[in-house]
């Protein structure tokens, strides 16, 4: 039987940014994922937290969907140690073919991009499109600015869900993957 949440779609960045923790998170990750039986579907390069958490999947075991667009493979930053690398043309069909395949979603740290595509599942599950388990992967604290802005987007009435029964917070990505099995369940 399928996990419920497999596969998880992650969304990061393509740099490890500043200092080992951010990177030694999306490893951990990647292997709390293994170890869960869990999938990885993703947005297909090799660098920055996105290489780490596909590699830390693969050395574990699991199965690893990269999605990337064609500007970027010609840009030579996709992962070519995949079992299943799709490349489409634009970067919506990307995020399109992201979601269509996951059973839930993380935001670890990154970019406007990572921010992107967390607040198109977030849109997406107010409209009441999806109800799959969002989750943020809050390494030292990175999320903890947004998470405050966000409760205020509910307190000012411009969010009809509540962040905080739609999206799981956690420092430890084993915390997080089982509270969000568990929403799923």
């Amino acid at each position: 039987m399928s996990h419920p949440i497999s596969p998880v779609c992650v969304y990061c960045g393509s740099s490890v940014g500043r200092g080992e923790a951010f990177a030694d998170a999306a490893r951990a990750l990647g292997r709390a994922m293994g170890e869960r039986g869990l999938d990885l579907v993703y947005g297909g390069g090799r660098a920055g937290l996105m290489g780490c958490v596909a590699d830390a999947v693969l050395e574990g075991g699991g199965h690893v969907t990269g999605i990337i667009t064609r500007q970027l493979v010609d840009m030579e930053t996709a992962h070519t140690g995949l079992p299943d690398l799709r490349v489409v043309d634009t970067m919506h069909q990307r995020k399109m073919a992201m979601v269509e395949r996951a059973r839930a979603f993380i935001a670890l740290p990154g970019g406007v991009g990572t921010l992107d595509e967390l607040f198109e599942v977030l849109a997406w599950a107010q409209l009441g499109l999806h109800n799959r388990p969002i989750g943020v992967l809050n390494t030292g604290g990175f999320y903890d600015t947004l998470l405050r802005f966000v409760g205020e987007m509910k307190d000012h009435g411009f969010l009809r869900i509540d962040p905080a029964r739609t999206i799981a917070v956690a420092a430890d990505p084993g915390t997080l993957l089982d509270e969000m099995a568990r929403r799923a369940g």
